[in-house]
């Protein structure tokens, strides 16, 4: 790798000593660190003008949402993307971040050389789209968006692991065009590998494999609120097309639902 990414980090450095530092290196990373606050992050991302900021969703003087509306109100061409961390699961808090502008939502603790992959796949992806766009509060892309991140986070499908990116896409794609639930290895697949540089085959992996860590760790009862029947009839979890479809089908129901406006 030609140029190194520059990571900001809202940590003590002593936190991240030996090995991950090594593992900073070996994805490309330049590493700063600076305390957990709010204001300081800001001085630092003015004055070390890093590719991504890695900080702690509580901070003292200004918290981590607010760092991203700060940054986002000023609307430069090389904001950083930013990721939130936080120590306990909130899909509120995970939506208000997502809302602000964060472009992952990462919960404690995580393995380092996971979460740089997939640092390293979103700086990509975003200067592709040539500038750190993402969709304003309050817009249908938006809602969409949060609605699917808090779906996946109640199933269980852990965040920091590709195939939840996938399923996030697939979905989202398979709202506004329900046609690609019946083309899932012609067109689905195909166009989330596109947007993630990879392959359709491992996409089709991805996905599988995050369905089944899903399984194996989400909660019963909400496994079944949206999946019953592929629980009690024997047949077990169910595929990639069928994850997708019911979850974009109980989305377009919900917005249906939402444009009735009562007589």
């Amino acid at each position: 790798m030609d140029k190194k990414f520059k990571v900001l980090i809202s940590e003590e450095e002593k936190e991240y000593a030996g090995l991950d530092m090594m593992i900073f290196d070996k994805h490309g990373f330049s590493a700063g660190f600076c305390e957990k606050n709010g204001k300081r992050v800001l001085e630092e991302i003015e004055s070390f003008e890093p590719d991504v900021v890695l900080m702690d969703i509580f901070m003292s003087g200004i918290d981590g949402i607010g760092v991203i509306k700060r940054v986002k109100s000023e609307k430069k061409d090389n904001s950083p993307v930013f990721v939130i961390v936080s120590h306990f699961a909130s899909p509120i808090i995970e939506r208000e971040a997502i809302e602000a502008g964060a472009a992952y939502y990462i919960i404690k603790p995580f393995s380092t050389e996971d979460l740089l992959e997939r640092i390293t796949d979103l700086i990509e992806f975003c200067r592709r789209q040539r500038s750190y766009v993402f969709p304003a509060a309050g817009s249908d892309d938006n809602r969409l968006e949060c609605t699917v991140t808090e779906m996946l986070h109640q199933i269980g499908v852990p965040a920091h692991i590709k195939g939840y990116h996938y399923i996030r896409d697939s979905i989202i794609m398979c709202v506004r065009r329900p046609q690609l639930i019946n083309a899932v290895t012609k067109e689905l697949y195909p166009s989330v590998a596109k947007r993630y540089e990879t392959t359709p085959s491992r996409v089709e992996r991805a996905i599988r494999h995050a369905i089944e860590v899903a399984w194996d760790r989400g909660d019963l009862d909400i496994l079944n609120s949206y999946f019953g029947y592929t629980i009690h009839n024997g047949r077990g979890k169910p595929t990639n097309s069928e994850f997708v479809a019911m979850l974009a089908d109980r989305i377009r129901l919900g917005e249906e639902r939402a444009r009735v406006v009562p007589a």
